[in-house]
């Protein structure tokens, strides 16, 4: 059994989760993010390479960190407890 990832980015991230404080998907994340509602935003490591450029240009417009995780989509929606893969998040 391989021993749980402990990055401070996942820490955030599940305090978020808790917190109920997350946006998830492209579209979701990118409307906060033009109008500067979101703190933060992640990457899946394999999240299409169209879709991270904007999300970074945006960040950078906006001054908002944007961060790319060590797991995939996949690994990102089990970890966000979803039933479905996740490329973008968002923390409000």
């Amino acid at each position: 059994m391989a021993k749980e990832q402990t990055t401070p980015e996942l820490v955030e991230l599940k305090e978020a989760l808790n917190k109920g404080k997350i946006v998830v998907g492209f579209d979701s994340v990118m409307k906060k993010l033009r109008s500067k509602a979101v703190k933060k935003v992640f990457l899946a490591s394999n999240c299409p390479e169209h879709l991270s450029t904007d999300i970074e240009h945006y960040g950078k417009l906006s001054d908002i960190a944007v961060t790319w995780l060590d797991l995939n989509n996949e690994d990102l929606g089990v970890f966000c407890k979803k039933q479905f893969f996740i490329s973008v998040i968002g923390i409000e």
